[in-house]
């Protein structure tokens, strides 16, 4: 099993959704996250005055699939979340050694269907 965490523009949250529903991933879990990343500061006028912002707001999209199903998950978030421009986000992967369903205490690629 892989732990799928996935940063990217809120904008972009529902395309990533339904492409994971449809994908079969239908479990997920969303997070709204402040970062920076490599284009660090920007700019917003805001009541007449230009800020500098340091971080941006963005969503952070957590989901465990079993081995067969990573590329999946992978290219659907790909698909569903890319402008082509900088800021576009992150996907990082992780391995998860053990899940279990509380209400039933199943263990393993079980636990998360």
């Amino acid at each position: 099993m892989k732990k799928v965490e996935a940063i990217i523009r809120p904008s972009k949250l529902k395309a990533v959704q339904r492409g994971l529903k449809e994908a079969g991933i239908p479990c997920l879990t969303v997070v709204p996250v402040k970062g920076t990343g490599l284009q660090k500061t920007y700019s917003e006028r805001y009541r007449g005055t230009e800020l500098s912002m340091i971080m941006k707001t963005r969503i952070m999209i957590m989901c465990i699939v079993s081995d067969d199903n990573l590329e999946k998950c992978i290219d659907t978030i790909l698909d569903n979340s890319s402008e082509g421009t900088p800021g576009d986000g992150k996907i990082f992967i992780y391995n998860v050694e053990e899940a279990i369903r509380i209400r039933t205490r199943t263990r393993g690629g079980e636990a998360i269907k």
